[in-house]
């Protein structure tokens, strides 16, 4: 499965992308943990990267979450990573979208071509009505990406998740397929 756009494609992370991953982590390690959850330490490692590979690809065959690596076209580095989290079916058709995109490629517009991919294909693939996101209130180009891919705010969820240590605030945003 790939999914195409101008300048980036997504596909899923195989063993192969092992060695890509653990430097996107660590190169950007300081940079994610701002706005991420915390991390143990095996997770910057070769072996915590296959790990976590492996454990996505089971949750994408059990239709409980779709993990992608974000890639350029023209030269197909890793830039990132993108997923669709806690996938419900039955009445609610619903996940929550969560990403990371290496420092030095923040600000090009690639993340907001990302999430309008993966949106698409949540809607009219996985036939998900809403996919939500939560961001740190402060992450303003975060909340601006996802405004401009048509989400919209919701509100605040407070003290909503643990980072670094601390209970967070996140802003709620939302989009809904209109289509179903």
């Amino acid at each position: 499965m790939k999914l195409a756009g101008s300048r980036v494609f997504l596909k899923p992370l195989e063993s192969a992308d092992a060695e890509k991953t653990l430097l996107l982590e660590v190169r950007n390690r300081s940079f994610f943990e701002e706005y991420s959850i915390d991390r143990k330490e095996s997770y910057y490692t070769l072996k915590g990267q296959l790990e976590r590979i492996k454990t996505n690809q089971e949750k994408i065959n059990n239709d409980q979450a779709y993990s992608f690596g974000i890639f350029l076209n023209e030269n197909e580095e890793l830039i990132g990573s993108i997923g669709l989290f806690k996938v419900e079916r039955g009445p609610a058709q619903s996940c929550i979208v969560g990403y990371v995109l290496d420092k030095a490629h923040n600000g090009k517009g690639y993340m907001t071509e990302t999430i309008e991919l993966l949106v698409e294909y949540a809607f009219t693939e996985l036939k998900l009505h809403r996919i939500e996101a939560g961001v740190k209130p402060d992450n303003l180009g975060s909340i601006r990406v996802l405004e401009k891919s048509g989400f919209r705010q919701e509100g605040v969820a407070r003290k909503n998740i643990m980072i670094n240590g601390k209970w967070v605030d996140h802003q709620i945003l939302a989009i809904i397929n209109e289509n179903m």
